[in-house]
């Protein structure tokens, strides 16, 4: 029988958090608000798996185009295109603080 090829395959060691920082976020990072156009990282928390991007996107630089309810509509330009992701803000973290 072939492997499964599934959502997360391969991610046991990509998703895997320290010790310390195992189990839910704090609040803090929940409660900020994107606005269109700020400069964000994909980092996705695997204790979260609702509006969980691919893993392909993980550690990727994006632009916030548009919010749909409590997601955020992410461009990414991959090689000559630019994708759109969908990823709640749990998985995503502002780039640069001015």
């Amino acid at each position: 029988m072939p492997n499964s090829k599934g959502y997360r395959h391969s991610t046991r060691r990509l998703f895997t958090k320290s010790p310390r920082k195992r189990g839910i976020q704090p609040l803090g990072r929940l409660l900020i608000k994107y606005n269109v156009g700020d400069q964000v990282v994909i980092k996705i928390d695997s204790a979260i798996q609702k509006g969980m991007p691919h893993r392909r996107y993980q550690g990727k630089f994006g632009v916030i185009s548009e919010v749909r309810g409590r997601a955020y509509v992410i461009k990414i330009k991959v090689g000559n295109m630019t994708k759109d992701i969908i990823a709640r803000p749990e998985h995503v973290y502002i780039a640069m603080q001015k």
